[in-house]
């Protein structure tokens, strides 16, 4: 790794002088246990948290081409390895990217950092319906448009009109429902577009029907999901037809661990962090548990949750392959 990319400090240096003029909070070495879900994961090189979309475009102009940058949200479905995160992560405060304006027709405008949940709550204070699946995900706006997150059969494609972002140079661009490129759990835009809010179209519903539909979103996840674990959420996307739950339910898995890394009793395409298990042991059970399906029943699984970062010195994990 290239001298200039080896901390925080070195990357600040980079910036020079101009790096006074970025009203955002810049944190050289910032520890990713802190704001992951999963509590694991070794530092950042340099963490940014842009005060607003024109401080975010200022800073990705004046940030040298080569310094790689990856955006996180809420921390949710992510595994930052033990090693820490090379270059700049890029997290969108609530105070920068948190509104939500009601539009014309059946519409909102929603910042990529409001909580799933709130997108749920703002349409049932504006009688939109279509919104209720996301009172149950844990996550943000910025996360469900790049993972067309879903949940109770329904999917962030079918609410999401057209997406504001900021590309890698600091342009901003307007991509269309199209442009998304949208399939399960998937879409075709680039990586490097950073998005920083979306325009959404519900339908007119009675306030009611909404709220016993997000009740019953509630009374799933409470339910069937270890909600109160160290958690990413589903470990594994459905290899549709079938579930992955079942899957490794079959497979004899249900509550699996390795060191403090388990599969949940409650929900086993759950994985949760016991105590303190590190990121080699979650991605460790992770790769055994997709070896383990394989060879039950001949399906490979894919994994949901993003996984980023370094591994430790000598502690690579090495994926499953058939």
């Amino acid at each position: 790794m290239p001298d200039a990319m080896t901390g925080g400090a070195a990357l600040l240096g980079r910036l020079g002088e101009d790096a006074k003029s970025i009203r955002g909070r810049l944190t050289p070495d910032a520890l990713m246990s802190k704001i992951t879900w999963f509590q694991v994961g070794g530092p950042a090189d340099l963490l940014f948290q842009p005060a607003d979309e024109d401080d975010l475009a200022k800073f990705l102009k004046l940030l040298p081409g080569d310094v790689p940058v990856l955006v996180v949200g809420m921390g949710s479905n992510l595994l930052v390895r033990d090693g820490g995160i090379d270059g700049v992560v890029i997290r969108l405060s609530g105070k920068g990217f948190g509104a939500i304006e009601r539009l014309e027709g059946n519409r909102l405008r929603v910042g990529a950092a409001v909580p799933d949940k709130r997108i749920a709550a703002a349409a049932l204070e504006h009688g939109l319906g279509g919104f209720a699946f996301y009172h149950g995900i844990p996550g943000a706006m910025g996360g469900a448009l790049r993972m067309n997150a879903g949940a109770n059969g329904a999917e962030t494609t079918q609410r999401m009109v057209e997406v504001r972002a900021i590309d890698r140079q600091g342009n901003p661009h307007t991509l269309s429902h199209a442009d998304m490129g949208y399939s399960y759990r998937h879409s075709e835009v680039s990586s490097e577009l950073i998005f920083t809010s979306a325009v959404l179209e519900g339908t007119p519903d009675d306030p009611d029907a909404i709220r016993k539909a997000m009740d019953e979103v509630q009374h799933h996840r409470e339910t069937v999901q270890p909600i109160r674990e160290k958690t990413g959420g589903s470990t594994f996307k459905n290899p549709l037809p079938h579930s992955s739950w079942k899957l490794i339910d079959e497979a004899g898995l249900r509550g699996y661990r390795i060191g403090n890394a388990q599969m949940s009793e409650m929900h086993c395409n759950f994985m949760i962090n016991t105590g303190a298990a590190t990121a080699h042991d979650l991605e460790s059970l992770g790769e055994t548990v997709r070896e383990k399906v394989y060879a039950s029943s001949g399906i490979l699984l894919e994994w949901e949750i993003k996984r980023i970062g370094r591994f430790a010195p000598e502690r690579a994990v090495q994926p499953f392959q058939v």
